[in-house]
């Protein structure tokens, strides 16, 4: 259930990566002999089905080591190349850290960087991103769909206005790609972010796409010492990690529509299930099916910390959405941008459901949640002081608070 932080490797994937480590374990680089021949074939067959996935060109495609690595060298790439025109960028409050942090790095360097807010439910007002935009805005980056609370961003229209406007738009899709239809040309796309691991490929393999016309983007490498991949991204290339990578992206382009449909469907059931055996939830993130990720639930349990929650499973696999570490508490950013109250920041829960998840397995994840939540209140002083009506805890009265059911309505926010 924690399917937004890795995947497992689909076996389909693992059999297409098999000949690049046995047989075709040549360098992609050496051209002069079969064995690097063949593992350049590997290399040309899975870029064009990494830009199949999204609606691009083979030679689009530029291969990294991860989504992190393509997020810098878009972030770094774009600013530092075009600075001499424009040094300002536009990004978002709720992007992940791998944009935030390098957006931080670069406003160390001297850029100006304007982070947007988002609304109850984590979308970026395209009015917002307009509202922004200066005489020297070089790269608007948001996010496709959110790793948290899987919002799903107006990102058509965001590419619309950038281009609109001759500023180039760059969206990190790592969590959306195995589950929604991507298409870089419709969506008005210059640079877009990929990683193989969250698409049931291997870790430590990911893309960029850096658009070749109209306009043509240009990029300042992150390193040097090769002309690989154009010379974005020096040394020898993964190809056993890229086979992988490819066949990851054609199964996705092939069964992501159907794999949506039903993973909606058991993430639904689970949801359903946890409420119907636990009092004092709260849905995290879009209401609307068609705002959200098919695959993301995100909900918080009043009246307990979710680190003890999380502890306290021993054969389930699920993320908090608030990190703490000792006496180092930190909020989510996330749930912190979208306005939730503090408390209820610590006691969010993160389900991230997959392709090989039944129905079977959320019964068993919801009666385990309703167990050790029950037994977890037990031993809480605020559930059992709201439990007898003594103070006004009344989850309800959170914005946007969807109703829960009788207790729900009957008691709200915890005021401390």
């Amino acid at each position: 259930m924690d399917h937004h932080a890795t995947t497992p490797v689909d076996p389909r994937v693992l059999d297409a990566m098999l000949p690049a480590l046995r047989e075709d374990f040549g360098n992609a680089s050496s051209p002069h002999h079969l064995f690097g021949r063949r593992a350049r074939g590997i290399v040309d067959e899975a870029r064009a089905q990494v830009a199949s996935l999204i609606g691009a060109r083979p030679d689009e495609i530029v291969f990294t080591a991860g989504a992190t690595e393509s997020n810098n060298l878009a972030l770094k790439g774009v600013m530092r190349l075009l600075r001499a025109k424009g040094d300002h960028l536009i990004t978002c409050a709720t992007e992940h850290a791998s944009v935030i942090e390098t957006a931080e790095a670069l406003a160390a360097e001297g850029f100006e960087v304007t982070f947007l807010p988002v609304d109850g439910e984590g979308r970026v007002r395209p009015a917002d991103v307009e509202a922004a935009i200066r005489p020297r805005t070089a790269l608007i980056s948001i996010m496709t769909a959110n790793n948290e609370i899987g919002t799903v961003q107006p990102v058509r229209e965001i590419g619309r206005l950038a281009r609109s406007r001759g500023i180039l738009f760059h969206t990190d899709a790592t969590q959306a790609a195995p589950w929604l239809p991507i298409d870089v040309r419709e969506d008005h796309i210059d640079l877009l972010s990929l990683s193989a691991h969250k698409l049931y490929g291997p870790k430590g393999i990911g893309a960029l796409y850096v658009r070749r016309d109209h306009p043509h983007v240009r990029l300042e490498p992150l390193m040097n010492g090769g002309g690989h991949e154009e010379g974005l991204r020096p040394g020898t290339l993964n190809v056993p990690g890229i086979a992988g990578f490819g066949r990851a992206a054609e199964i996705a382009r092939a069964e992501r529509a159907r794999d949506a449909v039903r993973v909606a469907g058991i993430r639904d059931h689970l949801a359903a299930s946890i409420r119907s055996r636990v009092d004092d939830v709260r849905s995290n993130g879009p209401a609307d099916p068609a705002l959200r990720l098919p695959n993301n639930l995100n909900l918080s349990f009043a009246y307990i910390e979710g680190e003890s929650l999380l502890k306290s499973f021993d054969s389930i696999a699920l993320s908090s959405s608030s990190a703490c570490s000792g006496a180092n508490l930190e909020v989510s950013h996330v749930l912190k941008a979208i306005g939730l109250p503090a408390d209820l920041v610590h006691a969010s829960i993160r389900f991230g459901l997959g392709r090989f998840n039944t129905l079977a397995e959320a019964d068993f994840v919801a009666d385990e949640v309703a167990r050790i939540v029950a037994g977890l209140r037990e031993r809480s002083t605020l559930y059992q002081i709201a439990k007898s009506g003594a103070a006004d805890f009344r989850l309800a009265r959170l914005p946007g608070a969807p109703s829960l059911g009788t207790h729900a309505q009957k008691t709200g926010p915890c005021k401390r």
